[in-house]
């Protein structure tokens, strides 16, 4: 896939659509936010409580905030904004505590499937979501839609390249990683050594690569070098909501865990402020690369 065929993901919006942005934690709302505004776009953005890293960051767009526990007030938000796309971006880092769950009438008729999507991973409650959204005349929209350039592409991002070892590495944790990601689990993988050795659970990326890090610094590897992260789509992944995504903080927290590089699957993950990755893990000695996709 070249960066063309990246960016025939964009979609075409007219002066009168309007986007919203359901914003949750990291840099990938304020990136699509960015995006649509220098498309000549100003975005609607949905700040969900609790979750977005600097709302401060938003203050120039016109805004509202809702707990995870006031969903059903969002097709109502969406209604009165006169919003005609939604774009879901950024982490949730908790589920909603059903007690506390603002009932509304739009919310009873959908809460025994949202309730029962509760019980599954991630991407079945992202499913429900986005089957809500454009089930009341919204269409939901991806952030590679929105910004095509941050799609990983095939190839190295920065100057290294993984060597034989590290390909044997990739491969374990490309198979791991979509293992877990058939039971809805989570989008990440740790090999070293050509085998698996950690996978992502709730705690996510973030919290994977630190129990690594632990386990090296506790003798727990063998004093195997090495290793490599690898993220990619679940198999039956909601392509619209949660792509895997990587950014220059994974490549501190993968060098902080000794690892020798990151793989991430091109056409299926995004990679936040690719330039200054590509800086970081070249200065780390570091490698990223984007994989084939083997669906």
């Amino acid at each position: 896939m070249t960066r063309s065929e990246v960016g025939n993901n964009r979609i075409s919006l007219s002066q009168t659509d309007r986007v919203a942005i359901v914003a949750g934690g990291g840099s990938l709302p304020l990136a699509v936010a960015r995006g649509l505004e220098a498309e000549g776009h100003k975005p609607f953005v949905v700040l969900t409580a609790g979750e977005v890293d600097d709302p401060a960051a938003f203050s120039k767009y016109e805004q509202t905030t809702l707990a995870l526990e006031h969903i059903g007030r969002l097709i109502p938000t969406f209604k009165r904004n006169r919003i005609s796309h939604v774009v879901l971006a950024g982490g949730i880092n908790r589920r909603p505590v059903l007690w506390k769950i603002r009932l509304t009438f739009g919310l009873l008729k959908i809460l025994p499937r949202v309730v029962s999507r509760l019980r599954g991973g991630d991407n079945a409650v992202l499913s429900a979501l986005v089957e809500e959204i454009e089930a009341n005349g919204f269409r939901v929209v991806g952030a590679h839609q929105i910004v095509p350039d941050l799609l990983a592409v095939p190839g190295p991002l920065g100057s290294n390249s993984p060597s034989e070892r590290d390909r044997r590495d990739l491969d374990a944790a490309y198979q791991a990683a979509i293992a877990i990601g058939a039971l809805d689990i989570g989008q990440a993988a740790v090999a070293v050594g050509g085998r698996a050795i950690a996978l992502e659970g709730i705690e996510g990326t973030d919290g994977l690569l630190a129990r690594v890090r632990d386990l090296r610094s506790h003798g727990r590897l063998g004093g195997a070098k090495g290793g490599v992260l690898v993220k990619c789509a679940k198999p039956y992944q909601e392509l619209r909501a949660d792509l895997p995504t990587i950014g220059p903080l994974t490549v501190d927290a993968a060098h902080a865990a000794g690892l020798a590089g990151i793989g991430v699957e091109a056409g299926h993950s995004l990679v936040l402020d690719a330039e200054e990755v590509a800086a970081r893990a070249d200065r780390l000695g570091l490698f990223v690369v984007g994989l084939e996709s083997r669906r």
